[in-house]
């Protein structure tokens, strides 16, 4: 499955055949990745990346994620997806990562606008949410521009480098996005 963004951006289903390129793009933006990623570390390997993406497409058989890669211009930039997914609540949680070379273009919040109709038209939901590192203000500029609530702080929610990390919450409800 392929969402099309824009005529700049797509979104590709996670597959097997993404590994190399993913496992390329993040192991050239560790340092950048890995300031607010908990996973950066444990992927050092193709083999890793691979075991990654075949334990996604577990998940999105058993309906409880769906994940793509991102791809600017033909290029695969990064990935995102509606992870945590909770048919029953009718709940997720979009998260995302980009190539440094990619930001400030806008392809996180189109790709995750592009996320949100998919959650909300295809999937059926009522809530979805994102999390952001305190200290990760372009991540939380996304949300942000995309009218989703400031719920609060998670404190201590991720280890990141041995550290704990407070995550801000945001959310969005189906009727607030004009779905």
């Amino acid at each position: 499955m392929t969402i099309h963004v824009n005529d700049h951006i797509k979104l590709e289903l996670t597959h097997d055949s993404q590994a190399d390129v993913l496992f390329n793009a993040i192991d050239n933006n560790r340092k950048h990745l890995s300031v607010f990623l908990p996973w950066v570390g444990h992927m050092q390997s193709i083999n890793d990346l691979k075991d990654y993406i075949k334990a996604s497409e577990v998940l999105i058989q058993q309906q409880k994620e769906i994940s793509f890669a991102i791809l600017f211009e033909q290029v695969v930039v990064g990935r995102i997806g509606l992870h945590h997914l909770n048919m029953l609540n009718r709940s997720g949680a979009i998260g995302y990562w980009l190539v440094k070379e990619a930001e400030g273009k806008g392809i996180i919040t189109k790709s995750c606008k592009a996320m949100i109709n998919y959650g909300f038209d295809k999937l059926g939901l009522h809530r979805i949410e994102i999390k952001a590192a305190v200290d990760n203000l372009r991540s939380q500029a996304v949300p942000e521009k995309l009218n989703f609530r400031r719920e609060g702080v998670l404190r201590q929610a991720e280890l990141v480098n041995n550290e704990f990390l407070d995550l801000v919450l945001y959310s969005l409800l189906r009727h607030e996005f004009g779905v």
